[in-house]
């Protein structure tokens, strides 16, 4: 059974969304303050955060910056009061899969977890599918290497720090040098869903790859935008 993982300080809320998710078949467990969560977390995995950023003492933002740092790719669905641009990048940047601004329909809430643990699923059939692929029928253009079954990646023989999503995209825009994706069609193929997400999300990632690759060669240039239209990787 999946398990989310309210975390919020906020009784109300928290009954209002347990009660919801519940009635649907899924185990809910809460924690009300940051580093409780953090602990939560690390203890016992779970298949979604819902994480509010207006946290006592360490906040939302704080929270899923550590998660990622240790390395925890758990989908997160931010709940917060701010609903500004700059607060739904920083949290995108982050690492946040989606926002909510409160307040909020505890009926849609529970639709976008709904999407994104489907989704989550069919990243994971996506990657299981992906590592079948054996290297040598891999592309290299320019010096990139990506061996799928070891989720590795070097560009001009140094090793790329990824995190599974960037090397997701990574692996399937290089699988296709030369041809246009819309962000709508690459979180379908590669986050597996559209609709609820941002297509901020694409531009995000494709942003942290682009530094990655430029830190090894300021005049990379692998990935590029059709403007109006989405990206695409460079042919050799």
């Amino acid at each position: 059974m999946q398990r989310i993982l309210i975390v919020d300080d906020e009784p109300v809320i928290v009954a209002a969304i347990r009660e919801r998710l519940e009635r649907e078949g899924l185990t809910v467990l809460a924690a009300n303050s940051g580093e409780a969560a953090l602990v939560a977390s690390a203890d016992l995995p779970v298949d979604l955060l819902l994480l509010d950023v207006g946290l006592p003492g360490i906040d939302g933002f704080e929270v899923l910056r550590r998660l990622r740092a240790r390395g925890q790719e758990t989908p997160v669905i931010l709940l917060t009061a701010r609903g500004d641009e700059i607060d739904r990048v920083v949290g995108l940047e982050l690492g946040a899969d989606d926002y909510v601004v409160k307040p909020f329909s505890v009926r849609e809430l529970a639709a976008r977890a709904r999407a994104l643990l489907r989704r989550s699923a069919e990243v994971a059939a996506l990657r299981a599918r992906l590592a079948e692929v054996p290297v040598a029928a891999l592309p290299s253009p320019r010096s990139l290497e990506i061996d799928q079954p070891r989720r590795r990646a070097a560009f001009q023989g140094v090793t790329l720090d990824l995190r599974p999503r960037e090397f997701a995209l990574l692996a399937f825009l290089a699988h296709s040098p030369g041809q246009v994706f819309s962000r709508d069609a690459l979180l379908r193929q590669v986050w597996g869903q559209e609709g609820y997400f941002d297509a901020r999300t694409v531009d995000v990632h494709v942003r942290r790859l682009r530094a990655k690759l430029a830190a090894i060669n300021p005049d990379a240039d692998l990935i590029q935008t059709e403007w109006g239209v989405g990206y695409r990787f460079t042919s050799l």
